[in-house]
């Protein structure tokens, strides 16, 4: 592991976070920090203690006022700020470092996502179109039934019935994802101003308002406080804090956000209770227990506690705050110490947020730090194409993640979610595009990749990264390791994982980090993300719209344009556009009014930087032309057998390929099974253009000459299709939309001369959905075109309307059929079943398929992949639900040809 060269200032500042780091052994630091709930000793080691050796603790004791440390004798009255200076070494909470020069979010109730304007070539925005479905989920959900379990344990009568899941009333996370709720749904009014939707927030407030009234100590969740009793005793607790963090948060969020006052009243009586926990753990034991108990998941509890702050200015909510930044894995880092292999990645990332907000509330450089050094860390080392991190929630060896993807288990929602709040916290600091770039990266791949289609709560927990993985089958690891990591797609009613909460809130924030604001003597505006919106820059007396082109795969350009107007008068600002990493500068076209602009480029990062314009602005437009290409990313694995391990992306959009693998992948038990030739390789060589392999498919020509081909009886539809097991043509039944099945029955249709499809004329090509450049042979089998992979399609011999035979090119007479009772596709011919009578009509029916509507159709930006055994269809991975699907291709030299 690298270790970097550290001022003596900036060193000994973070020696006093690690207490006594001059007797930490090099490189073992980070390993003192583990997870009770995830470690088989139980989150202890050979001495006995979890994070902290005997020696640290006789440092601590040392820094705690002589009547804090515990033991015999009386206890004079707890002292917040002679605590928090002994853990700061006597630098005073006065906020005189706070840094100055911070961008400062815009507020969502300024912000709205607009319906039309870019998306996936509909004119609808792909944005707009997820917030609409999570706030039809938030609409969906009950208030008496989200809190039904917080009325059971105050002994208030419960109304309804509670919700299954992690939600269920004997769940040890039960009422974790109400907190979520209650921040998306501040977050979500902001951005709509949904009125039914506050008049359920509202209701919810007030619920577990007379919840805390009735239990009467200020204490307020939905299992009893003996969970912090086992927690205090280091034994098995699954986090109350984090459950605690998500309620004070929500609660925190209506106040804010709707202006709730009931919320903040809550969270400070809710504070008032455990600062009086942790107040007694320390007086009755030691600041080391604390520090041991906190060896599990608490979740942004420092975080909400420097929010708290913030607006009570209470020096004990401070403490309370510091008292949650983790130093065993805030320290190490603090002395540059990058091993954070075998962490819990989202038990820890949710600390660091926590500490980025210390910097901004105290200006404590040493988190800036912390935070700088973590980001390039992961960034580094520990991220996948898409942006994300983890593998069965943790963080294992750096760059090794060719061993990761062989699990499906990848990048757990959560993890997505506070990450983004890591690099948005970054670029608010620095201005340095590179956070900005991968915050549009991680919000278009990881998070957009998490909604199944437009169905209101269906959403994903792990994100597989794998060849031959489908998002349907994700996780479901057979370890077992506490608490048992879910898969597949959830449900609204049922499911209510952490990653659901931190999903309903992702989806109600998207406008939250479009427009960033700075305190320039002129108004200054930054745009980092090209999302269709308005925004109403107050300060400025200014009204912004940004709108984006639909952007479709044979398009050379992205296209944007941001109109501005003048509530009055014509004001002078400054308006600064992101340019992203993944266009060229020198391509990028500019136009003000339909004048062209030389534009300067400026700004801190290496990446490209921000296009700027000052002017008086009255009712102006600025059009941006972006290049888009395709590009490949190596696999973030340093071995060079994996040298040829690549990602495919077209501008910001990770590109996933139809594969099922050569197994059908329906649990991880088949976690190494996708490694193998053929289902993942590509032909192509190291130096050569990657669109000399990959190519656009134009959805918009294309697309008429899709098709699917059914037989119905009794009933019952059966729909031609191409086996997943050999490749050959068989008969299934009709398969639900989303779904994999729909992939293998859609095929294209199409003349010498291409044609309009509809499955009709002579030599026609079919080729398979997800296999462009391929077709289906004369022996029912998919192969390569040519003579033997032409059919004549002619009306259906059953002389239904509609209907259509297929007859072998090269076998007149002879056609594809699917025999009543039998689920395999067969060659007959006429004639061969006697000529006539009962089994010439029955054979005629066997002949003939219904032309029906296509089960799938491309994606406007589909792309084809020319592989070494068969091509493959590239669509992004945000867009897929149940199919199966490669991030990763092996680019190897090859004379296939597809």
């Amino acid at each position: 592991m690298a270790r970097h060269t550290l001022s003596p200032a900036a060193a000994a500042t973070a020696a006093a976070l690690l207490m006594c780091a001059a007797l930490l052994e090099p490189g073992g630091a980070l390993h003192l920090c583990v997870d009770r709930l995830y470690n088989s000793t139980d989150g202890r080691h050979a001495d006995g203690l979890p994070h902290l050796t005997p020696t640290e603790e006789a440092t601590w004791m040392t820094l705690l006022p002589r009547r804090l440390r515990g033991g015999g004798g009386a206890r004079a009255e707890f002292d917040w700020l002679a605590l928090y200076r002994s853990l700061t070494r006597g630098r005073p909470p006065d906020g005189a470092g706070v840094p100055g020069e911070l961008l400062s979010p815009v507020s969502l109730h300024d912000v709205r996502l607009l319906d039309a304007g870019g998306g996936d070539g509909d004119g609808t925005s792909m944005y707009w179109q997820a917030q609409q479905t999570n706030l039809e989920y938030l609409l969906y959900l009950d208030p008496d039934r989200l809190a039904w379990a917080f009325r059971h344990h105050a002994g208030l009568p419960t109304v309804g019935d509670p919700y299954g899941g992690w939600e269920v009333p004997n769940g040890q996370l039960r009422g974790h994802f109400v907190g979520h709720y209650l921040s998306a749904s501040a977050q979500m009014w902001a951005s709509t101003r949904n009125d039914t939707l506050r008049e359920r927030m509202a209701a919810t407030v007030d619920i577990l308002h007379r919840c805390q009234k009735k239990i009467g100590t200020g204490y307020l969740a939905a299992y009893p406080d003996t969970a912090f009793d086992s927690y205090e005793q280091l034994a098995e607790a699954w986090s109350p804090y984090y459950t605690i963090h998500k309620i004070m948060q929500g609660l925190l969020d209506q106040y804010t956000l709707a202006g709730n006052q009931k919320g903040l009243d809550m969270v400070v009586w809710m504070t008032n209770y455990f600062s009086n926990r942790v107040k007694n753990m320390i007086q009755n034991y030691t600041i080391q227990r604390h520090w041991e108990a906190m060896n599990e998941e608490t979740g942004g509890f420092n975080d909400v506690m420097y929010q708290l702050y913030t607006i009570t200015k209470d020096q004990k909510h401070l403490t309370m705050a510091h008292l949650f930044d983790k130093p065993c894995f805030l320290g190490p880092l603090g002395l540059n110490d990058d091993d954070i292999s075998s962490l819990h990645a989202n038990t820890h990332l949710p600390v660091l947020v926590g500490a980025q907000k210390r910097y901004e509330v105290v200006g404590d450089h040493l988190y800036k730090d912390i935070s700088t050094f973590l980001f390039d860390v992961v960034n580094s080392s520990h991220t996948f194409a898409t942006g994300g991190t983890s593998t069965m929630e943790h963080w294992h060896d750096p760059k090794r993640l060719v061993d990761e993807i062989k699990i499906n288990a990848n990048e757990e929602t959560c993890a997505t979610y506070n990450f983004l709040k890591v690099s948005r916290n970054l670029f608010r600091w620095t201005k340095d595009t590179k956070y900005a770039d991968h915050y549009e990266r991680l919000l278009i791949n990881g998070i957009l990749s998490t909604q199944r289609g437009r169905q209101p709560g269906v959403m994903l927990y792990f994100l597989p990264m794998g060849p031959g993985r489908s998002k349907s089958v994700s996780g479901q690891h057979p370890s077992g390791l506490p608490p048992k990591n879910p898969g597949g797609w959830g449900s609204p009613n049922d499911t209510f994982w952490c990653c659901y909460g931190t999903a309903v809130e992702s989806f109600s924030k998207l406008g939250d980090s479009i427009y960033f604001l700075d305190k320039d003597e002129i108004p200054s505006l930054y745009i980092i993300q090209y999302i269709p919106s308005s925004f109403d820059w107050k300060a400025a007396g200014l009204t912004v719209k940004q709108q984006t082109e639909p952007l479709f795969s044979t398009d050379s350009y992205f296209e944007v344009s941001v109109s501005i107007s003048a509530k009055k008068d014509a004001q002078l600002a400054t308006v600064s556009v992101r340019l992203p990493s993944w266009t060229s500068a020198n391509g990028t076209a500019a136009t003000l009014n339909g004048q062209k602009l030389n534009l300067t480029s400026n700004g801190n990062s290496s990446n490209g930087g921000f296009l700027s314009v000052t002017r008086f602005w009255g009712d102006d437009t600025l059009t941006l032309k972006f290049p888009i290409t395709l590009r490949t990313e190596a696999i973030k694995d340093d071995r060079p057998e994996y040298a040829s391990v690549q990602a495919v992306l077209f501008g910001p959009h990770l590109l996933a390929g139809l594969t099922h693998g050569n197994l059908p992948v329906t649990s991880s038990n088949h976690s190494n099974d996708g490694l193998t030739a053929g289902v993942w390789e590509v032909n192509a060589t190291m130096d050569a253009p990657v669109a000399g392999w990959v190519t656009p498919v134009c959805s918009r020509s294309l697309d008429p000459q899709l098709v699917s081909l059914t037989q119905s009886s009794g009933g019952r539809t059966r729909v031609l299709s191409v086996s997943i097991a050999d490749g050959k043509l068989v008969m299934q039944e009709a398969p639900e939309p989303g779904t994999d099945a729909c992939v293998h029955a859609t095929f294209r249709v199409y003349g010498p001369a291409g044609g309009e499809g509809r499955a009709q004329g002579a030599n026609v090509t079919i080729e398979p959905f997800d296999r462009p450049g391929m077709a289906v042979t004369d022996g029912l089998a998919v192969g390569r075109p040519g003579p033997g992979a032409l059919f004549n399609a002619v009306p259906g011999l059953d002389g239904a309307p509609e209907s259509v035979s297929l007859e072998l090119g090269a076998r007149p007479g002879c056609f594809v059929t699917a025999p009543a009772g039998s689920n395999a596709a067969k060659v007959g011919c006429l004639g061969g079943n006697g000529g006539g009578g009962n089994d010439d009509t029955a054979f005629r029916r066997a002949a003939s398929f219904a032309r029906a509507a296509p089960l799938r159709r491309y994606h406007p930006l589909s792309f084809a992949a020319r592989g070494t055994e068969r091509s493959f269809l590239l669509e992004p991975l945000r867009s897929l639900q149940d199919e199966f699907y490669t991030v990763y291709f092996s680019l190897v030299s090859g004379s296939g040809d597809s």
